[in-house]
């Protein structure tokens, strides 16, 4: 049932022109789909790992129903172990061949590790993202450089390596706010 990833990418950008002039969203979210995925086990076509901003919504984005995506999301689209063992697994046992990172510009994260050093836990999060974006001020490259960062770190990991020779692809994104778009970043 997996399909390549030029594939997967394809049915993203198609999927969020769709959303992009939709009223409501096209995914199939019925009972029978329900029921089916119950029965016959999840098949996403992707991987997103994307922030927890509830503005965000992949599923909606790419005109997605149940079981087409396997969503991941952490504030600020930052990657560490936990975040590893999900893309691991959905590229491993359920045979996904694309993982988009996917950020999104006015990004509450990347604005606090910009502006100020927080306190609490979300420091954790400004922490890696300044490891990203170094000391860059503009909101948007910030965004960007995170992305990228993210998608690095995927790649650079051990077990990540493996799945790659398989065909696993991993891209960047920034989905914008105020017009639905989707920018897959080269």
């Amino acid at each position: 049932m997996s399909i390549p990833a030029h594939e997967a990418k394809s049915r993203l950008i198609e999927g969020n022109k769709r959303f992009i002039n939709a009223t409501s969203n096209p995914g199939d979210v019925s009972l029978e789909r329900r029921v089916d995925t119950l029965k016959n086990g999840q098949h996403p076509y992707a991987i997103v790992l994307c922030c927890s901003d509830s503005r965000q919504v992949p599923e909606a984005i790419f005109s997605a129903g149940i079981g087409e995506l396997f969503v991941i999301r952490v504030a600020g689209n930052v990657v560490d172990s936990h975040q590893l063992g999900s893309i691991e697994y959905a590229a491993d046992h359920l045979d996904c061949k694309l993982v988009v990172v996917l950020g999104h510009n006015h990004c509450g994260a990347v604005e606090a590790a910009i502006k100020h050093d927080p306190d609490g836990h979300i420091k954790y999060i400004t922490d890696d993202i300044r490891e990203a974006i170094k000391e860059e001020k503009d909101e948007y490259i910030a965004t960007c450089l995170n992305v990228k960062h993210s998608v690095k770190v995927i790649e650079d990991n051990t077990d990540m390596k493996l799945l790659e020779e398989n065909g696993l692809e991993v891209i960047g994104a920034v989905y914008h706010l105020e017009d639905g778009h989707v920018e897959f970043l080269e």
